[in-house]
């Protein structure tokens, strides 16, 4: 299942999170211009790397990518759920949110992988900081999901706290599972960090100011 846009208007224009993809691009294309020795390199110091932990790369890291994939995925879902979240705490406040989330799913992933010297890169830990605040903020808004069926292809609406939920529980049982592999100093899904992100996300949309039309937009579309 592929979420396609979701239901919920914005009634701000979303400059950081337009700002935020256009500097994930930007990183990722220098990223894959450097040669072989350089792009080495250029990870080893400002990927996040467990065993040799530092405050830097817990903020550089969340702008580079493994790939056009990787790339790709986490910024369509930045844009079909930042918008919102941004919409409702303001441009200035949507950046450090978005930083904050980032951070944390730093944080909890090195506590989870304290002895590991993969590299880890992506911006999945901000972004599920930025589906956590949705959940709250919008649970009855709807997703359009792209959906298989046998040979064909559909969309169907469905309310974004059932695939919230879901996502964040695949991230969960799918942590677990990996949990008895930690010590194979293998690369993959930093799924503890999505949790991380997910729950920081919950926490800090809480705490942080949003904007009263929220509350008209409510009445008006739930």
């Amino acid at each position: 299942m592929i979420p396609l846009r979701d239901s919920q208007p914005s009634r701000s224009t979303p400059y950081v999170t337009a700002a935020l993809i256009a500097v994930n691009v930007a990183v990722f294309l220098y990223e894959v211009s450097l040669e072989p020795y350089s792009q080495a390199l250029f990870l080893s110091q400002y990927a996040m790397i467990p065993a040799r932990f530092s405050l830097e790369p817990m903020m550089t890291s969340m702008f580079l990518h493994g790939g056009w994939m990787h790339l790709i995925g986490n910024m369509w879902f930045l844009w079909i759920y930042g918008d919102n979240v941004e919409d409702v705490l303001g441009h200035g406040r949507y950046l450090l949110f978005y930083l904050l989330c980032g951070v944390a799913a730093a944080g909890v992933h090195v506590g989870f992988n304290l002895i590991s010297r993969v590299p880890t890169v992506g911006a999945s830990g901000a972004i599920a900081g930025v589906m956590g605040a949705y959940l709250l903020k919008f649970p009855r808004a709807k997703i359009v999901l792209l959906v298989p069926v046998f040979v064909f292809i559909t969309t169907v609406e469905v309310p974004a706290a059932l695939v919230l939920v879901y996502w964040l529980a695949i991230q969960f049982f799918s942590g677990v599972g990996e949990l008895g592999r930690a010590h194979l100093q293998q690369g993959g899904v930093a799924w503890f960090a999505h949790i991380g992100g997910f729950l920081a996300g919950m926490a800090l949309i809480k705490v942080m100011k949003t904007h009263e039309r929220y509350r008209w937009r409510k009445d008006l579309h739930w």
